[in-house]
């Protein structure tokens, strides 16, 4: 029974080795369309080695059929039959000894030989295929893309989001069915904001009343206290109360209108943002989509191929996007084209989108387009850097006058006035201070300014 369960392990080693050699050659084929055929011709020489030896373990496997017997031998019952009764029970004695010690001896045997056969199988599988350092990296690059594992992701609602479905949820919605907001639909659609039409107008309402609350707390303080620039900076106000209530009044109305246009047109302003840096990766990409279509893709692919490069983090989006839309949603290219244009927030973007869907519904030269389009995109390009330089050129003018010139002249105006007498007079350190303080605001304001612009452009 020994010799029979050694032939049992051979079996299920053979079997395991099997099943191996089948998964890594099903994981080759998996993935031969992405590559080129360099590539191709390194899988197909690996693949023709492991059936080889898939062959090889096959005929392993019938030697060990061939091997194995289910019927159990009676040689030792015969032998026993013919001895006497003393002698057959000295001999079974020493069999209960015999596979007392064995069963003893089992487990550690059991494992050290398991472990060994295990190196020797792994050894002779190596000195069979070795592999060198470049197909090496291109099997481990091809490995990587079945051990890459999409989990689910789940993105939950800010607090404060959730606090405002929760009490406008039932406003917003009455507000929508009677056909308001429809131009903030329109352009939250076109932003990558992840919110739909009704909770984010229960964002504006629940902004709003907060800027109400603020609006409230801040008239209350300036309808008893002033703020000046001499210290003390917060004194009692010496007006009457209706007088200083007709002054500050304009408060209650002007925080909340203030917060609710922003909130109302922030979209549009974001929608505005996403197109101008859409259209500085826009003619890049179109160079790119260009140089794979020359290579006879399929069409589908060369959205992928733009996501995978991770250069265009804009776009790349709006790609993602197509590519869910097929994937995902099922729809066909012609149509995700369509869909993706028509909410697309860059003009250029759905321009080269449609024109795309026109190419391939018409079976036209997918290559001699791109290659059209990218020409007058950087065309275009050019001409919006050029403006931008411009640009720039008239801020600085405008830079040094207000900042150098400006200061100097109203200072020496104030200086005039406090030694005339004329006017507003002003002590040596008030009018230090003002200068100083204006300077720090124009450069404020000045480098805001860049920022917004470059971040623009």
């Amino acid at each position: 029974m020994i010799h029979e369960g050694k032939f049992f392990q051979e079996l299920k080693n053979s079997i395991s080795r099997e099943v191996e050699i089948i998964k890594e050659m099903n994981s080759f084929f998996n993935n031969l369309e992405s590559h080129d055929q360099e590539e191709k011709d390194m899988v197909f020489s690996q693949t023709s080695s492991l059936k080889k030896l898939l062959k090889k373990e096959n005929d392993n496997i019938l030697i060990a059929l061939n091997k194995i017997s289910l019927v159990k031998p009676l040689q030792n019952s015969q032998i026993h039959s013919k001895l006497p009764r003393s002698q057959i029970r000295t001999l079974l004695l020493k069999d209960q000894s015999k596979t007392s010690n064995e069963n003893f001896l089992m487990p550690q045997t059991k494992k050290k030989k398991n472990f060994i056969e295990k190196i020797s199988q792994k050894r002779s599988l190596y000195k069979k295929f070795s592999l060198k350092k470049f197909e090496k990296d291109t099997l481990k690059r091809i490995g990587k893309k079945e051990k890459e594992i999409v989990g689910k992701k789940t993105k939950k609602p800010s607090t404060y989001v959730s606090l405002a479905n929760r009490l406008f949820s039932n406003v917003s919605s009455s507000l929508i069915e009677k056909g308001m907001f429809k131009n903030l639909n329109e352009n939250l659609s076109r932003t990558n904001r992840e919110f739909l039409l009704k909770g984010y107008v229960s964002i504006i309402l629940f902004t709003t009343l907060l800027s109400v609350i603020a609006g409230i707390f801040t008239f209350t303080f300036f309808l008893f206290f002033n703020i000046q620039i001499a210290f003390p900076f917060i004194t009692m106000t010496s007006d009457l109360f209706m007088t200083r209530f007709l002054k500050v009044f304009w408060i209650l109305f002007a925080v909340p209108i203030a917060t609710f246009s922003f909130a109302y047109f922030y979209p549009a302003l974001e929608k505005d943002s996403l197109e101008k840096r859409i259209n500085q990766e826009l003619p890049f990409a179109t160079i790119n989509m260009a140089a794979i279509s020359g290579s006879m893709i399929n069409p589908t692919e060369i959205f992928s191929i733009i996501v995978s490069t991770k250069e265009y983090p804009i776009l790349e989006k709006e790609f993602i996007k197509i590519i869910n839309g097929m994937n995902v949603l099922g729809y066909d290219l012609i149509t995700v084209l369509r869909n993706s244009a028509f909410h697309s927030p860059s003009k250029k973007l759905a321009d080269l989108l449609n024109g795309i869907a026109t190419t391939v519904n018409s079976g036209g030269d997918l290559g001699k387009f791109f290659d059209e389009r990218a020409k007058n995109l950087l065309f275009e390009y050019d001409l919006e850097k050029e403006k931008s330089t411009r640009a720039a050129e008239t801020f600085m003018d405008i830079y040094i006058s207000v900042v150098i010139a400006t200061p100097m002249i109203l200072m020496l105006l104030l200086i005039m006035m406090q030694i005339s007498g004329l006017g507003i007079s002003l002590s040596t350190g008030m009018i230090t201070l003002i200068m100083v303080l204006g300077v720090t605001a124009i450069n404020i304001v000045f480098l805001s300014f860049l920022h917004i612009k470059q971040s623009n452009e």
